[in-house]
């Protein structure tokens, strides 16, 4: 049980941290504000980081991670390009990269609680993707 609740919670947290990368890739070249544009890129490297991480752990249980599902990350990208259309600033990116913490934090802490037996490495890795997630929320809020 331990083995196979550490797997799943490791390719949810793959799942999610390709999700974050993808939706500052999406975002980041709109964004005017010097500031704001480095607390993405810098949140990004740090995604990156914990993805090697997660990668690795995958990889000692020879799994090959998960992908985001295509419908999350469809709907995401039209949003995404839609609200961008109709209103290009740094404001309409700040509300859209909230509304991705929001739910990356709300969907992490739904698998850990479900994946309770998990060994204490992958809830660690989960807890700081929570952590990195819920910080660009607080960090961005000025731009709203």
């Amino acid at each position: 049980m331990v083995e196979q609740d550490t797997i799943k919670l490791l390719r949810e947290c793959d799942a999610g941290v390709k999700m974050g990368v993808s939706s500052i890739e999406d975002v980041v070249d709109h964004v005017e504000n010097e500031d704001f544009r480095k607390k993405l890129v810098d949140c990004k490297s740090e995604h990156e980081k914990l993805d090697r991480e997660i990668q690795q752990e995958l990889d000692s249980y020879h799994d090959e991670g998960k992908e985001p599902a295509v419908m999350a990350k469809s709907m995401s990208w039209i949003k995404t390009n839609v609200m961008l259309a109709v209103k290009d600033t740094d404001k309409t990116v700040a509300d859209l990269m909230t509304d991705g913490c929001n739910m990356g934090v709300k969907s992490l802490n739904r698998y850990l609680n479900k994946y309770e037996a998990a060994d204490e490495v992958s809830k660690d890795i989960t807890k700081r993707l929570i952590n990195l997630e819920d910080k660009l929320a607080v960090d961005i809020r000025q731009y709203l």
